[in-house]
């Protein structure tokens, strides 16, 4: 307890007694009574043969439970363990390489560290560090080639995360870093530590192929990733038709059956080559296992099927449509739970392109703006 703050009263003995307060603050000073605290108590680390001088090796973490003036800033020193010099410890507690290692000079160093806090008299606490010199890496790291679909509403796109790489090393101890090349940063990013591609806001309509690698310190290798960006009209939302699938997560959907089910959607509704099929997006259905799926038809012209047509062309073809994936239903109009005919329901769709959904796999990504329907009787 830092302090305490306590309330007095006086009060004289006449008739009436009267009285007053006073109150009396008493602060509680901290003597420098605890030593910092290592944690983990010991340490552990390895280190590549060959790695350059300066590399990062360990960061050492220490608390105190004195006040903040008798804690940090911590004084880090190796005691012990350091006597040729092959190692640095900075004013942060990073422990550095100070020497190219080689795995056949030696392959394990043990050293005793000393933190001293900035109280008077000062604490002191030890730790061991144990590090390992192991082997340069010897295999080159795999990566999965990337291909990510955006959809977006004209010149409206947030941006955001997009997708992640997915790389792997064999080489057990090596850490991968993940590199753009810096033309294109002015569109997208790549954090270096987990593969994630960031899109910045304001992406034309068309196909980016980005110049993305991974490193694991002595190879680097490229990796395949395009982009494929695409501007939404306002009247393909006016002749949207939804198929509901049974069973499927988006992720399911996107990496196991989009391209098939694309492909076969496209013979059963395309009546020339040249028309275009554009899947608007795709979103779970509150409160079910069920996934809509939104799309339209643009004619070679420039006009679109009306739902009405490409209904029909599905009913035809859901035989062929669910030898790829189970549909559940296929909606034009969803007036479920309103009491009024057929012919008296309106529907309305709005997008949210400010709100996008991302669902990535391995090897495709698939990034689309939130829908909303609204139906409502017209009696």
């Amino acid at each position: 307890i830092s302090g305490y703050s306590l309330v007095i009263q006086a009060r004289d003995s006449g008739t009436p007694p009267l009285s007053s307060s006073v109150t009396v603050n008493v602060d509680i000073s901290d003597v420098n009574d605890n030593s910092p605290i290592f944690t983990p108590a010991n340490y552990t680390a390895v280190i590549q043969e060959n790695k350059p001088v300066g590399t990062s090796i360990l960061q050492l973490v220490v608390t105190d439970k004195d006040s903040f003036h008798n804690g940090p800033p911590f004084t880090f020193t190796i005691l012990t363990g350091n006597e040729e010099e092959e190692f640095t410890l900075d004013p942060h507690g990073v422990l550095r390489s100070a020497v190219i290692f080689k795995h056949m000079v030696a392959t394990e160093y043990v050293l005793c560290v000393q933190a001293k806090d900035s109280g008077k008299p000062q604490q002191v606490s030890h730790t061991y560090v144990q590090v390992r010199v192991i082997e340069e890496s010897i295999h080159k790291p795999t990566a999965i080639p990337l291909e990510i679909f955006i959809v977006t509403m004209e010149d409206d796109f947030p941006g955001g995360v997009i997708g992640k790489i997915h790389a792997t090393d064999q080489d057990v101890y090596d850490v991968l870093t993940y590199t753009l090349k810096s033309e294109q940063k002015s569109l997208f990013k790549v954090n270096s530590h987990d593969g994630k591609i960031i899109a910045l806001g304001g992406l034309d309509n068309g196909k980016y192929v980005l110049n993305v690698s991974v490193s694991d310190g002595r190879f680097q290798v490229p990796i395949d990733v395009v982009v494929h960006v695409e501007q939404l009209l306002q009247e393909m939302l006016q002749n949207t038709v939804t198929i509901r699938f049974e069973n499927v997560s988006p992720e399911d959907f996107v990496g196991l059956h989009m391209h098939g089910f694309r492909r076969t959607l496209r013979n059963a509704v395309l009546s020339q080559k040249q028309d275009s099929l554009h899947i608007i997006s795709i979103q779970p259905v509150a409160g079910s296992n069920q996934l809509d799926m939104l799309f339209a038809v643009q004619m070679h012209n420039g006009g679109f099927y009306k739902p009405a047509y490409l209904i029909q062309k599905l009913t035809n073809a859901r035989r062929h449509l669910e030898n790829v994936i189970r549909i559940s239903a296929i909606l034009e109009k969803n007036c479920s739970g309103l009491d009024c005919q057929e012919q008296h329901c309106e529907q309305s769709l709005s997008i949210d392109s400010h709100s996008l959904m991302t669902y990535s796999t391995a090897r495709i990504s698939f990034v689309c703006p939130r829908f909303y329907r609204n139906v409502r009787c017209m009696c």
